[in-house]
């Protein structure tokens, strides 16, 4: 069983996220711990997210207070939905998180069925919850997990596999031709990729790029690539080196030929990584955590901008399933333009006093929903997400402009209020 650890800033959009799931069938809350339950046991994000409100309330100065951690177990362990509680609320427990309030998650909208737990990294007084080593600690607790319920035994090579011999180019070291051939001589055997800009973004990691040469000869159209070398910034620092210096291997005509061979072959990786990717999303709409969210989960991101610094590419390589995919690739909600809004919404926020006056009307003694029945009075300010179709709240917070959306906002007032209370 793998475990994958993530941090952001945002629980709502983790709990978002996950619940999203549960609407479109493609997914279940199998237990809330530390949290109050409904009658019924359905729930919206907001009576989700209201377990979490004094935790984030007391918070003195954890930025990231937003816990989302999924648990990977072989599809062949047939896991009941029991057991996958025990497992979790386990796994919690020895990770140091069992007091907090957390929602398990079971996920089945890919063949690998797993769970998602979501919770907070601060504690009832707002302390931060220590997590020293917690990287060793999650493996050995998966490890003792794997052997008291009998699952297949896993380890992170099965996910990254750290034995691949290519080093960054290093252009001060000398030999550059010597360092470029030892990437691009064999990074085709380890990673799919469709495109020469992919390829480009791979090659990116290693301080390496290629150019598409076209010249007429003798009446013929003859093309072909040549690869320089680059600095940490992405400036060329070597001179033009020919494809035929290191093998056909690293020529256009059989790289043109691995990628067909890749869009065949990398159909399957497309779920697991689009599935981390909106969650990074949610949890981190800001372009730094967003990357390093998305390191965290071993996958790198390439991002291409013009001049005038609009994004106008985007690339995911995930060490994982060793894949390269443009945003584009992915589906139009991961497109560059998507990209370019969530990161300039989020570094254009309005202040507070404006975010205060735009906020909607909060509901007082109207009708209230089957759902705020017999419920704790903190519930009466929160909407129903009655009118959530699928995916369509998400796509709207993906591709619709990225407005604040509704709850949200009636929330952080909610809590702005408690906070000068306790002043």
């Amino acid at each position: 069983m793998i475990a994958k650890i993530g941090r952001g800033t945002n629980i709502y959009g983790a709990l978002l996220y996950n619940h999203s799931k549960v609407l479109t069938d493609n997914g279940a809350i199998l237990h809330l711990h530390n949290m109050r339950e409904t009658p019924h046991g359905n729930y919206t994000v907001m009576q989700l997210l209201s377990a979490f409100a004094p935790y984030l309330v007391a918070n003195k100065n954890t930025e990231k207070t937003a816990l989302h951690i999924s648990l990977n177990p072989d599809p062949a362990d047939g896991i009941s939905d029991e057991d996958y509680i025990k497992i979790a609320e386990e796994y919690m427990q020895k990770l140091g998180y069992g007091e907090q309030p957390y929602v398990i998650f079971k996920h089945t909208d890919i063949e690998r069925t797993h769970i998602h737990i979501v919770s907070t990294t601060v504690d009832r007084k707002g302390i931060k919850i220590p997590d020293s080593f917690e990287k060793k600690k999650s493996m050995d607790i998966c490890r003792e997990l794997e052997t008291k319920f009998n699952l297949s035994p896993a380890t992170e090579k099965q996910f990254l596999d750290s034995s691949i011999p290519l080093n960054p180019v290093n252009y001060s070291k000398g030999n550059i031709k010597a360092q470029i051939a030892s990437v691009v001589r064999y990074l085709p055997k380890y990673y799919q990729f469709q495109t020469l800009g992919s390829y480009n973004a791979l090659l990116s990691l290693f301080n390496i790029t290629s150019e598409h040469i076209k010249k007429e000869y003798s009446g013929e159209i003859k093309e072909g690539l040549v690869y320089f070398a680059m600095d940490e910034n992405g400036n060329k620092v070597s001179n033009p080196f020919k494809s035929s210096l290191f093998g056909k291997q690293a020529g256009l005509n059989e790289l043109r030929t691995h990628f067909d061979k890749s869009r065949t072959n990398s159909v399957a990786a497309k779920s697991s990584l689009t599935e981390v990717i909106l969650q990074a999303m949610q949890l981190n709409p800001d372009e730094k955590n967003f990357k390093d969210y998305l390191i965290q989960h071993g996958i790198n991101t390439v991002i291409r901008r013009n001049e005038q610094n609009r994004i106008y590419g985007i690339t995911f390589i995930d060490h994982n399933t060793k894949t390269v995919f443009n945003g584009s690739q992915l589906g139009k909600q991961f497109s560059a333009n998507i990209f370019q809004e969530l990161f300039l919404s989020n570094g254009l926020k309005l202040n507070e006093s404006k975010m205060i006056q735009s906020i909607p009307p909060i509901p007082t003694n109207s009708s209230k929903n089957n759902n705020s029945d017999n419920l704790h009075p903190f519930f009466d300010f929160m909407m129903h997400f009655s009118n959530l179709d699928g995916f369509g709240l998400l796509d709207s917070l993906l591709m619709g402009g990225f407005a604040e959306d509704p709850e949200e906002q009636a929330f952080e007032y909610n809590m702005k209020k408690r906070r000068r209370r306790h002043k």
